[in-house]
């Protein structure tokens, strides 16, 4: 009787109420634009290319995702399916974003997945180039692409609606250093027991009905499954694919990491880069299923500044002059572009404007955005200096595309990475200076301090 009694009483007590949702406290939007070229033309990534692309194995796409704060402070995140950002090219839309957008340059994040099967472009006319820009195709290509870019910010700001924001991640396993050492130096080929970082950090969008609207996430690994003449996105590109195939509605997002001194093993297939796409997208699978997921909060603030690196040393014009005789051709091309430069301009530049740009979620998700083919010394060391109650993410590949960015120990190793991908350069004299590392992780404590500061010690906003 007792039981029944307790039953009966429980069954008369009102209904306890289900613990309430979170408030919708952002707002985001999303959009996508299909940026292949319409036309065959010349391929970036690979200098024994020797010929146009000849079609097509997978559309190349830019997205956009676009976040406000409660307190309506805005921040756009663009990503591509191309071999790098031009610094002309940050340059023209950080100027135009703000004066059609509001939206301030700090404020615009752009990043490229670094696949090698896609166009060579360019957005302003540089001294090296020997052809008209308005009859280069990839100077057309130029033009086009920043228009589609300019009109895809403005659809993403368009598109926003409440939203959640959450942060995981998970790990994927298919990169590997690839700075192998030998008896002559180190060599391009797969080094297992090199540095990595199989991080795949995981920034999911939801709607108000719950639904995945967006996902963003990143991975430290050279896009160069694939060598042919056909545009593709490579692993990148079938990982957003396969994402957005398997969530219907969902706009799928590529970060690309420090990945200078890192590639996707086995590689030369499409097959294999289908296989790595799939799972690097299983990665992400696997982190959206992590319970709790780390909900993140505003405020968003961002700060951006161009770090001046310098080269060293900078080689006289008898070295360049005696690099004429070299038997490598490519050696000969860069030393015959540096004695033009000193016969134009009268002297070599001594540094290059290298861009860090630092993004707070509140306190929960620190994102550092850095230019250039960064190695993986820099994910790992600044994760680890950076650690604290907030999640880390480091991209590379964003707002520039300047070269390798060796860390202080792979430029005293030397190899490709270290130095002599520089050869390739029109605009570089020589290696970077031996400091570049101390420069670079400095300005990133240096802004990631700023942004740690109450509102009311914090900097005024340039």
């Amino acid at each position: 009787m007792k039981s029944s009694l307790l039953a009966l009483i429980i069954a008369a007590l009102p209904l306890t109420a289900a613990e309430p949702t979170p408030p919708l406290t952002w707002k985001a939007g999303a959009a996508s634009v299909v940026i292949t070229p319409d036309v065959d033309m010349p391929m970036a990534g690979y200098a024994s290319r020797n010929k146009p692309s000849e079609g097509k194995a997978q559309d190349l796409f830019a997205k956009a995702l676009a976040l406000e704060d409660a307190a309506g402070g805005r921040f756009v995140i663009v990503t591509m399916d191309l071999i790098g950002v031009p610094r002309d090219l940050r340059l023209h839309l950080t100027k135009r974003a703000k004066e059609a957008y509001a939206l301030p340059g700090e404020r615009l994040l752009l990043n490229a997945s670094h696949t090698h099967c896609g166009p060579a472009f360019r957005i302003e006319k540089s001294e090296a180039d020997d052809v008209p820009p308005s009859e280069a195709p990839g100077d057309i290509y130029g033009r086009k692409l920043e228009e589609k870019l300019f009109t895809l910010i403005g659809e993403a700001l368009k598109n926003s609606a409440p939203a959640r924001l959450s942060y995981t991640h998970a790990r994927a396993g298919f990169a590997m250093n690839r700075r192998l050492p030998s008896d002559k130096g180190f060599q391009n080929s797969p080094y297992p027991d090199g540095p990595v970082d199989h991080d795949v950090p995981v920034l999911s969008v939801l709607g108000a009905d719950g639904m995945l609207r967006a996902v963003m996430f990143g991975y430290s690994c050279h896009n160069t499954t694939l060598g042919f003449y056909q545009f593709c996105g490579d692993y990148a590109g079938f990982a957003q694919e396969c994402l957005q195939s398997d969530h219907p509605g969902t706009v799928a997002l590529f970060l690309n990491g420090c990945s200078g001194d890192q590639n996707p093993y086995p590689r030369g297939t499409v097959e294999f880069a289908q296989r790595h796409g799939r799972a690097l997208a299983m990665a992400v699978e696997a982190a959206l299923t992590v319970k709790p997921q780390r909900e993140v909060h505003g405020p968003l603030t961002a700060e951006f500044a161009e770090v001046p690196l310098a080269y060293g040393p900078v080689p006289t014009r008898e070295e360049f002059e005696q690099r004429l005789q070299s038997r490598d051709k490519y050696t000969v091309s860069h030393a015959q572009r540096m004695l033009d430069h000193l016969k134009n301009e009268g002297k070599l530049p001594t540094d290059y404007p290298y861009p860090v740009q630092v993004v707070h979620f509140g306190d929960d998700l620190v994102l550092a955005a850095l230019g250039g083919e960064v190695v993986v010394d820099y994910s790992l060391r600044l994760k680890r200096e950076l650690a604290g109650r907030a999640a880390v993410w480091i991209a590379g590949y964003s707002h520039d595309v300047m070269g390798y960015i060796p860390s202080r120990r792979v430029r005293e190793e030397g190899g490709y990475e270290g130095g002599e991908a520089m050869r390739y350069s029109s605009t570089h004299p020589g290696p970077w200076a031996p400091e570049l590392e101390e420069k670079i992780a400095g300005k990133v404590r240096e802004l990631h301090g700023h942004l740690s500061q109450p509102p009311s010690a914090a900097p005024a906003e340039k």
